[in-house]
């Protein structure tokens, strides 16, 4: 069974959703992302996904204040991403309880610093971040594209020893229009060793079944629990059933 990754992102402290990674197109659904992380770990979550989007945008950590108190007042396993763009970055991230952290931008703009990340905390806890628009990965909070190619950005990164690796398609992500199965097929096909964590378009528990199908080890999902299009009691309960 595909590991089910509910995600939590936020601006000015808030629980909110964009739409293609657009701070224009800014829904919230909590003022308390705490309380959202309590829910999801009543319903027997284990996985949480946070995002610091001000971090994202402002190439440092915001809200850390909030990933501490996720962390103190559940057990979930919290990756956290956004802003995490120096030492100070990730260790801050770390101290305020992260189990991993999803680094992107810094994998393309510095090469060097993430390989030694890699090799300091070991890649259990090191998710790479690649988040594709028109092809090529995309950095600083969906701000700007690289030049850097999907397939031979992660070889590079999957040679240096990465096991964890969330890809998400830009074009979907917020849009509840349905995943990018075709472009994590081909991520699998070229890497089937990697834990490959889909993120964007989930609308249903029936796209989450197609990416089962697919062989997609894990995904995250937001706008389809928040929009109520996916039944979590009913989706946890099929997880635990398949264990």
């Amino acid at each position: 069974m595909i590991e089910l990754i509910p995600a939590i992102d936020i601006i000015n402290g808030q629980c909110v959703r964009l739409t293609k990674g657009d701070y224009d197109q800014k829904t919230v659904y909590s003022d308390s992302p705490t309380t959202m992380a309590k829910e999801f770990e009543t319903l027997g979550f284990q996985r949480l996904h946070v995002v610091d989007l001000d971090g994202a945008k402002s190439k440092h950590i915001v809200n850390e204040a909030v990933l501490k108190a996720i962390t103190a007042e559940t057990s979930l396993i919290v990756d956290f991403g956004g802003g995490i763009k120096t030492d100070e970055d990730i260790e801050k991230a770390f101290t305020a309880g992260a189990a991993m952290v999803t680094v992107g931008s810094v994998a393309v703009t510095n090469p060097d610093l993430f390989m030694g990340w890699l090799e300091k905390y070991g890649a259990e806890r090191m998710i790479l971040g690649a988040d594709v628009r028109h092809g090529k990965i995309s950095i600083n909070g969906w701000k700007e594209d690289s030049s850097e190619d999907l397939l031979p950005f992660l070889k590079k990164y999957v040679d240096a020893g990465v096991k964890n690796v969330l890809c998400t398609e830009i074009s979907k992500d917020g849009t509840l229009a349905g995943p990018a199965i075709d472009l994590y097929k081909r991520v699998m096909d070229a890497y089937p060793e990697l834990h490959l964590i889909a993120s964007g378009g989930v609308s249903s528990k029936e796209d989450i079944d197609a990416l089962d199908a697919a062989g997609i080890p894990a995904v995250v999902f937001g706008k389809a629990i928040y929009e109520g299009k996916i039944d979590l009691k009913e989706l946890r309960s099929k997880e635990l059933r398949s264990k």
